[in-house]
């Protein structure tokens, strides 16, 4: 399907939660990682991603078509399960134009901001905000 000019200066920003499944391991995150980094710089994406064993938070932004496009590609990925949308916003500019696709941790150090954003000791995505979603994204990026 060909992109007009229209949807490409629709520049829209998309936030979503998933459940790892069991069997995910650190190579196949790596891949992951790897993948989406390629991918959305073949494709105009950028974005942030944080992963436990256990959750995926990530926003991506882009041309609305492309984010589009790659929605209907994360649900069918067999990695990961039950995804749920936290937010989807027009942008007027990029808040991630420096990487394909940043990615954060949970870590000792970075334990504060997680704890800051979650409404429990543990990090679970579902339970976030959009507010809290982006603070804890835009956080994790500095």
């Amino acid at each position: 399907m060909a992109q007009t000019i229209s949807d490409a200066h629709i520049l829209v920003s998309m936030t979503y939660a998933s459940r790892a499944n069991p069997d995910v391991s650190a190579k196949d995150f790596n891949e992951i990682l790897q993948q989406a980094q390629e991918n959305n710089t073949a494709n105009g994406i950028t974005g942030m991603l944080t992963f436990n064993k256990d959750y995926f938070l990530q926003t991506i932004e882009g041309p609305r078509a492309q984010i589009n496009r790659l929605l209907y590609a994360l649900i069918a990925d067999q990695r990961h399960h039950d995804l749920q949308l936290i937010e989807t916003r027009e942008l007027k500019h990029r808040e991630w134009s420096e990487w394909s696709m940043n990615y954060a941790s949970p870590t000792k150090e970075n334990a504060a901001i997680y704890l800051k954003y979650s409404t429990t000791i543990n990090f679970n995505p579902y339970l976030l905000s959009a507010e809290a979603a982006r603070g804890l994204m835009s956080e994790l990026s500095n």
